[in-house]
């Protein structure tokens, strides 16, 4: 892919139905406390930075699913946000509302999800990331979801579904984006180095 500017991806926080092994896709439950938590720590890690972030012409991209927004509202500061369809979660088609374990075999979550019966697919997800990836200009924060963010990280860093499905998914962080190399940054990480600018 071309070169990309900065991006710093966020999962959501912490849902109800993370909590119970349920596929969410594009349904939503509630973010949970730890979940709300969660969201206040990505605030914590990003505020010291998002005024030389908008100065920058920065935007901010959000997916338009309920626990996408909760999250944003909450670790972005009311910095004005973008609703994007292409940054949703996968449709997981058929799948959706169901526990993990009634539906499918044990395997990576990517796997899982792209496998769903009447679902999107691991192409169609591809594609909606890649036209979305294809129309950044500036520094960009994304608040999104698990399955999309692998994809969306993935693709940044040059890896193929593999490398896809073996990268972590965690939430309460931020993942910075840049030169085709991923950094953490979390609550206990040396936050020093995040430039937003």
């Amino acid at each position: 892919m071309r070169d990309l500017p900065p991006i710093w991806f966020l999962r959501h926080g912490q849902t109800e139905w993370n909590v119970e092994g349920r596929i969410q896709g594009r349904l939503d439950s509630p973010l949970t406390d730890e979940g709300l938590a969660q969201a206040h720590t990505q605030r914590d890690i990003l505020a010291p930075h998002l005024t030389g972030f908008v100065a920058s012409g920065g935007r901010a991209f959000v997916s338009p699913q309920g626990r996408a927004q909760h999250t944003a509202r909450i670790a972005l500061g009311g910095i004005d946000l973008i609703t994007d369809p292409r940054i949703a979660e996968i449709d997981s088609g058929d799948w959706e509302g169901q526990l993990k374990r009634d539906v499918a075999a044990p395997g990576a979550d990517l796997d899982i999800y792209t496998a769903a019966q009447g679902g999107e697919g691991y192409d169609g997800l591809v594609a909606r990331v890649t036209s979305f990836l294809s129309d950044l200009t500036g520094p960009t924060i994304i608040v999104s979801h698990g399955m999309l963010g692998q994809v969306l990280r993935g693709t940044v860093c040059g890896l193929g579904r593999d490398g896809m499905a073996r990268l972590s998914n965690h939430q309460g962080v931020v993942y910075l984006l840049e030169n085709g190399r991923e950094t953490l940054v979390g609550p206990d990480a040396e936050m020093g180095f995040l430039r937003l600018t």
